[in-house]
């Protein structure tokens, strides 16, 4: 869990800076005017209903999109300006791990955790299986280098993206629910793997989650986004106290509530019936 004297309180400049965010789809704006900042070494939640942006964020950081106003500045380098060279050698410290794993089928498990380094680094290949053996150790799974993406279990397959999207030890780990569908043990065992890692490597976290029973074990902090704004932010436990309207709706599931249930297309009426 979090230590009380969280890193989020005691750090200056944040790693990451969002301000006046805009970005749409078409007609419609996903966010727009969004501020937040992520201090070195915390772990911050991202939270809200589907369809509110927080993937779209975190595309944004990793310069996979464009804002269409405003800045995003990783360590005081704007992602938005940089150059396609730029942008790779950036992402070579950033680690994403989606909450499908996304592993390569066709690959074993020792290749797929072994592809970013031979994208990104000239080690021997010696090198490389003693890096790769070590992040399999490291998440329980010595043993199961041979093995094929289908001949494993969730929670193993949700482990071995795990091992891949640390492998190089990336300064920033972005993920995607990496909890969905997994039992409750495999839950707190990804939990556990996230929060130890980001403290043991002195990393900077962003989680997108649903998981409002789980965020308060391992996040530092949280951001809620409901109708293309921030509508909460705070600590995990700060935010389950709120009264605040959209921040009760969203941390105890109430259909009613300013958050909407249906989906209204942009500049045209909506309803059941005419």
């Amino acid at each position: 869990m979090p230590s009380s004297d969280s890193q989020f309180a005691q750090s200056d400049t944040p790693v990451i800076k969002i301000r006046d965010l805009v970005f749409r789809r078409g007609d419609r704006t996903i966010l727009d005017g969004v501020n937040i900042d992520i201090p070195r070494g915390s772990i911050v939640a991202f939270m809200g209903p589907s369809g509110a942006g927080k993937t779209t964020i975190l595309r944004l950081i990793s310069g996979q999109l464009r804002p269409d106003a405003g800045t995003i500045e990783v360590n005081g380098h704007r992602v938005s300006a940089m150059s396609r060279r730029e942008l790779h050698r950036f992402r070579r410290n950033i680690g994403v791990l989606l909450q499908d794993g996304a592993l390569f089928t066709d690959l074993t498990v020792f290749e797929n955790i072994a592809t970013p380094v031979r994208e990104h680094t000239d080690l021997p290949e010696s090198l490389v299986r003693r890096l790769v053996m070590s992040k399999l150790s490291a998440v329980g799974l010595g043993g199961i280098e041979e093995r094929m993406p289908h001949e494993l279990s969730g929670g193993m397959a949700r482990r071995v993206a795990f091992a891949r999207a640390v492998v190089l030890d990336p300064d920033i780990m972005l993920y995607d629910e990496p909890m969905t569908g997994l039992d409750p043990i495999a839950v707190s065992t990804i939990r556990t793997l996230m929060r130890e890692t980001n403290d043991a490597l002195g990393q900077t976290s962003i989680v997108v989650t649903h998981n409002v029973s789980q965020v308060r074990r391992f996040a530092d902090y949280c951001y809620i986004i409901a109708s293309a704004k921030i509508v909460g932010e705070g600590p995990p436990q700060q935010l389950t106290d709120s009264t605040e309207p959209s921040v009760d709706q969203f941390m105890n599931g109430k259909v009613e509530g300013p958050i909407p249930f249906h989906y209204q297309p942009p500049g045209a009426a909506w309803g059941l019936l005419d």
